[in-house]
């Protein structure tokens, strides 16, 4: 055990991608097992790990979400939430975050919602006066609601590993998700003054706010579409998947006509890049989690720590420490797809919903998508905008607080997440 150990973490260490950890971490700890007998078992656990139709729609939100940002989707989302709250002191701020609750009805991805508004709204709000490290960090603030309001693809990941009902789960993220664009407009608020934020010039008229709410309803209509689809009952997360790339296919070809062949060979190009690095992952974690199950490893480190603390509340706190110290130092995949049989045993013996539990897990390794050193959205930010690391987590700080005050709100505060899955799904 210490050996396979040693090897994940020196690899790690050495800038090995994490697929490639994973897999040989996985296989080393197979040969460790049974020697060159169980090798047998790296193909057909990296297989296994992928025979899941649920993952199945995580390529289909990634492309969804690509051919509404390419057909300009994006741009018109950001303009409804100015017309909403640009004339706050701050606005352009605000209107970052509350397009951020917009575009997460489309993408179910941080990565994605950074990368468009990294270019798009930062460059503007810096023509306006804010500093670029600013602009970034409310950037990266709102870019983490992405993969906590519905879709999300860390929680199809984990409803299909701990066999927890994925639409509870969605329904589970839409009070978080909400929350936390309140806490960090809130925020905005309280920097507003104190920075100098800049504040436009009169409100905005009904007229400007129903033209662009016009403009902007085809997009709004999709998340409609995966939501009420879903938690009606009528179509499973994969087909809801599949059926928004038909709503964002036929938006950029039969209503914007601005989607050439060219943008589709782009983006599916793009997609399956992305999918190829998420199932990677998942793949190669399927063969390190076989083999720590196998080594009754979850178990030890979930009576390790039931022997600290048989307090409910306690237990909870170490594992919000753990999973926000983890998420710091490995990638949010790996991560959820190795703690997974861990966290689902230890939040049972200590009688959490499996989804609230699941929806606690989500939102903190969301919120490690900005913290440093390995945060995925600062790096996509950095290499998007120009600005560096050290300046984006600088000001990145104070949201990060914020928004992990949400997460011990819904962590300890149970009927909060369970709210909408109670409501929606009689749950």
């Amino acid at each position: 055990m210490t050996i396979v150990l040693l090897l994940f973490f020196g690899l790690l260490l050495a800038g090995v991608p994490i697929g490639f950890v994973l897999g040989i971490a996985g296989v080393a700890g197979l040969y460790q097992i049974g020697g060159d007998h169980f090798l047998v078992m790296a193909p057909k656990r990296f297989f296994e790990g992928l025979n899941l139709f649920t993952f199945m729609a995580m390529p289909f939100f990634i492309l969804a979400g690509e051919i509404m940002n390419r057909v300009g989707m994006t741009q018109r989302l950001a303009g409804f939430a100015d017309a909403l709250v640009g004339y706050m002191r701050g606005g352009l701020a605000h209107s970052n975050m509350l397009a951020s609750v917009l575009f997460a009805g489309m993408t179910g991805a941080a990565v994605s919602d950074a990368a468009a508004f990294g270019n798009t709204l930062v460059p503007a709000m810096v023509k306006q006066g804010y500093t670029r490290p600013f602009a970034c960090a409310v950037t990266a603030a709102g870019s983490i609601i992405g993969p906590t309001i519905p879709p999300s693809n860390l929680m199809v990941i984990y409803g299909s590993l701990a066999g927890v009902s994925i639409a509870g789960l969605f329904a589970a993220g839409i009070l978080p998700g909400l929350l936390i664009c309140l806490v960090c407009m809130a925020l905005i608020m309280a920097l507003g003054r104190r920075l100098g934020l800049p504040k436009q010039e009169g409100s905005p008229s009904l007229r400007e706010i129903l033209s662009a709410f016009r403009s902007s309803i085809a997009a709004l209509i999709m998340p409609a579409i995966i939501l009420g689809g879903i938690l009606g009952g009528i179509v499973t997360p994969t087909e809801a998947a599949a059926i928004a790339v038909l709503y964002a296919f036929f938006i950029g070809v039969c209503v914007e006509r601005n989607l050439a062949f060219r943008d589709i060979v782009d983006m599916l190009i793009r997609t399956a890049r992305i999918t190829g690095v998420v199932f990677l992952i998942i793949a190669s974690a399927s063969i390190l989690s076989w083999w720590m199950t196998f080594m009754q490893i979850p178990q030890q480190i979930a009576t390790g720590m039931l022997a600290l603390s048989s307090d409910p509340l306690v237990i909870k706190g170490l594992i919000l420490a753990l999973l926000l110290g983890i998420g710091m130092f490995m990638d949010i995949n790996a991560a959820l797809i190795i703690l997974t049989p861990m966290l689902g045993a230890l939040t049972s013996a200590i009688g959490m919903h499996p989804v609230h539990a699941g929806v606690m897990i989500v939102l903190a390794l969301n919120i490690s998508l900005m913290t440093p050193p390995v945060g995925a959205c600062l790096f996509v930010l950095s290499s998007v905008t120009g600005e560096k690391i050290e300046k984006i987590s600088a000001a990145l700080w104070p949201f990060i607080i914020v928004e992990v005050g949400v997460l011990l709100v819904i962590t300890y505060f149970s009927d909060l997440a369970m709210f909408f899955p109670k409501l929606l799904l009689d749950m």
